[in-house]
This record gives structure tokens, sequence and C-alpha cells, in this order.
């Protein structure tokens, strides 16, 4: 045991009217909730990059953390594991999340981090076991080492291309052996600085390679969990491949993978695509594309990519009700890639950040099951389309109709139809009854 969060105890569940600042209000795991506990609905993963690897740092300032384990090479990563095992039972959450350079230090060739990596794993896996914390999902982080600068799957140079896939493969078998419900691809340097330098059309063909080799590796070890795809529209590149949802989507398509891959939905991706959370979840949901989600929001007056913890129960109720009328997220989760501001230097602020984050998260899942059970919302959306249940609109979507029949019942009928309000108002208070 290290004493990093030495004088903090376990977070519990106290209630609403609870006055302690290490406890949840509305978090509480083992809540029945439209027929399931609190927990398995949200299935909460803790960021070991966030929570543990961060350094404090923004595009202005360097670290101003100050970790017992920065920069002590192994050793320092078997003092962050156990401090990381510590933290996942204090704030009682089942799940983690890494990318491999976040647990083991990255070596001078790929067979040195390898080795690292499979050290780090190996006691990963012995704290699983007797901690019975579960992996949400591992990936391979192509994008901070200076060699990933013009891409990883895309770059124009090969042999960066086969480091990567080498990479991927070491990082997917450890997932693999550990458990892991999901491997995420985030295409961090996949796209383009300038149009002056790049074919497109080459590096998508590179891309879809790249994800082919992987979807077929998983196979060939037997890997049963969710290959995601986390879409993100800039930032580190100034426009990526990955944008959003429809563009994932479309670029699946293309190469026939759209059956093999699902997408991982970050709040603050979504906003920088200039999309809502819920558009983005909506979107995936409608494709059958949700599979898993990353749980923050961007400072508003901050251009880049801020990762706050979620403080908003409306959105979150909005996310919510997608989530649950698709039947769950299935084996993806709320993973939280949020991370504690540079001046919260105490242990302690980690605790906090990930209290108000799952006290959103409970509040957002308890206002959609309640906007659900109600069933004004949907009686009322169900009304706004009835007319494409039968007679012509039914008519028209069966493709009985073509476009010529289509006008002649306009002119037959005397069709002249008058436009009725989308009562958005009354909705946007409806759903705010439940929030």
């Amino acid at each position: 045991m290290s004493d990093f969060f030495r004088g903090l105890s376990q977070v519990k569940y106290e209630g609403p009217q609870s006055k302690n600042a290490l406890a949840y209000r509305h978090y509480n795991k083992d809540e029945i909730v439209a027929g399931k506990r609190m927990e398995d609905h949200i299935r909460p993963a803790i960021a070991y990059w966030h929570t543990f690897a961060q350094e404090g740092i923004d595009p202005f300032g360097g670290r101003t953390f100050d970790r017992p384990w920065f920069d002590k090479g192994l050793d320092g990563a078997k003092l962050k594991a156990d401090v990381a095992f510590e933290f996942f039972d204090l704030i009682d959450v089942p799940f983690f999340a890494f990318h491999d350079v976040d647990v083991a230090p990255e070596g001078a060739t790929l067979d040195e981090s390898n080795k690292n990596l499979r050290v780090i794993g190996d006691i990963i896996a012995r704290k699983m076991q007797e901690s019975g914390k579960k992996l949400l999902w591992g990936t391979a982080n192509l994008f901070a080492n200076r060699r990933y600068m013009a891409g990883a799957a895309t770059n124009p140079d090969p042999e960066i291309f086969a480091y990567a896939a080498g990479q991927v493969k070491a990082v997917l078998e450890l997932t693999n052996e550990l458990g892991g419900e999901n491997y995420v691809l985030w295409g961090g340097r996949e796209g383009y600085e300038t149009l002056l330098n790049t074919r497109i059309g080459q590096e998508q063909d590179q891309m879809a390679r790249f994800l082919t080799l992987v979807i077929e590796h998983a196979e060939k070890i037997g890997y049963k969990g969710q290959i995601l795809i986390e879409p993100k529209p800039q930032e580190p590149s100034k426009h990526q491949y990955d944008y959003d949802v429809a563009t994932v989507y479309g670029f699946l398509q293309k190469y026939g993978l759209e059956k093999k891959v699902k997408c991982n939905i970050e709040v603050g991706h979504a906003f920088l695509a200039g999309h809502s959370f819920e558009h983005e979840l909506a979107v995936a949901s409608s494709l059958g594309m949700l599979g898993s989600v990353d749980a923050n929001r961007n400072d508003l007056q901050s251009g880049w990519d801020t990762d706050h913890f979620p403080n908003n129960a409306g959105e979150m109720a909005l996310a919510f009700y997608y989530i649950l009328k698709q039947g769950g997220l299935g084996k993806g989760g709320f993973n939280f890639d949020a991370k504690v501001r540079r001046q919260s230097l105490d242990p302690a602020d980690l605790l906090h950040g990930h209290i108000l984050g799952l006290d959103t998260l409970a509040r957002g899942l308890k206002g959609a099951a309640a906007l659900i059970e109600d069933g004004e919302f949907d009686r009322l959306l169900d009304a706004r389309y009835a007319g494409w249940d039968n007679g012509l609109g039914k008519d028209i979507l069966s493709g009985k109709l073509s476009l010529a029949d289509i006008a002649a019942k306009v002119h037959a009928d005397g069709i002249n139809p008058q436009p009725k309000s989308g009562r958005q108002e009354y909705l946007e208070n409806l759903v705010n009854r439940f929030v």
C-alpha cells in the first residue's frame, strides 16, 4: 500500500441531504433504476491517463503536479499501479481504462516498450484478480511520440505504419488477456495540417487497411470485445478523418467495416464538432454504432478540449434517454475522460472530481428513466410522426408509390397541408421536470 491517499476513506452513498464533501449524494450503485442496478446502467470507469499520468499542463504552461511516480521509470509505474488500484477502491468504481504509455514507460525501441508493458500488465492482472476490478477498454497511444507527428496509420512512411501496428498488437493482446470489454482506436494524428502535403484518398486507404488488420488480429486471438473508434474533429490535427459519428460511419461503409466497429463517443469531442452530446448519441444509436461513452465536458470559453468533469444533469438525462431506448450500452460504459484542473494539487481533488461526475450521471440516469416511465415525451414524438404509420405516409415509405403517383394523389385529393407546431418549448419544459 502507498500513502498517497493517506487519511482518505472509501466514498459511500449518503443521500441528497449529506454535507460530507467526500460522499455520493445521488450515485447509489445498488439503487434499482428501470429494472437494473445503477452501477450496471452506468458501468463507470476511471481513465488511467488523466487520473494518474497527466501533469497539470495546458497549452501555455508545464507541469504543476508533483506525483511521486513521475520520472521514475518502471519503479514509478509500479507505484502508479499501486496508487491506481487504491483509488479504484476509494471511489468504488468497477472499471478502468488505459493507454499503453499511461501504465508503462515507453522504451527506446518497440521491444523495450513491449517488455515494460508486459511487466506492468502482469502486475495489473494480479491486482485485478485481487480487487475484482475490470478493464472497460485498452488502447495504444499513437499520437504523443514525435514519430507520429504525421499520423500513425495515415503516415506517409510505411515503417511508421508498421511500428504503430506492432504497438497496437501488443496492447490488443494485453487487453484480451485482461478481459477488456472494448478496444478503442483514437486517431489523434490521423488527419492533416495542410492539404499541400496530403493525399486524402491514400491516407484513408491506409487507415482502412490498419483497421482491417486490427479486426483480423482480434478475431485471430479470440478477442470477444468490441472494437471502437472515437470521433474527434480536430486537435491535435487540424482536420481528422474521424470527425464525428456520421463521418466515421461513412468511412466504415466505404470500406465494408460498418458491421465490425462501433463508436466511443466523447462529450467534449461532440462539442468541438459543432454538435451536442445527445446529437452524437442519437445519430450513433440510429446507425447501430453506439458502443461506449467518454464522460466529460468542455469549458465553453476555451477553444480546445479541456476535459472537465461532467456537471450538466439535464444534458446527461437526454444522453441516457437515447442509451435506455436502445437497451443500454452492452459491453460499453461511461469512462471518465476528465481531469482535475492544473491548480487542483491535492489527492482529494481526484475524489471530488469523480464524485461530481458520478452524481451527475446518476441524476441524468434517474431523470431519463422517469421521463420514459411517464410516457408523455414518447407519446408526443409518436404523434408527430403518426402520419407515416398508415395511409399516404406508409405507401410512400414502402415504395408503393412513384414520384408521379404521389404528385397525382396530391392533385386528385386536393392535398394542401398546413404546418403544425413543433412544440419545442413545451418539450424542453417536459424534460426539465424530471432532472
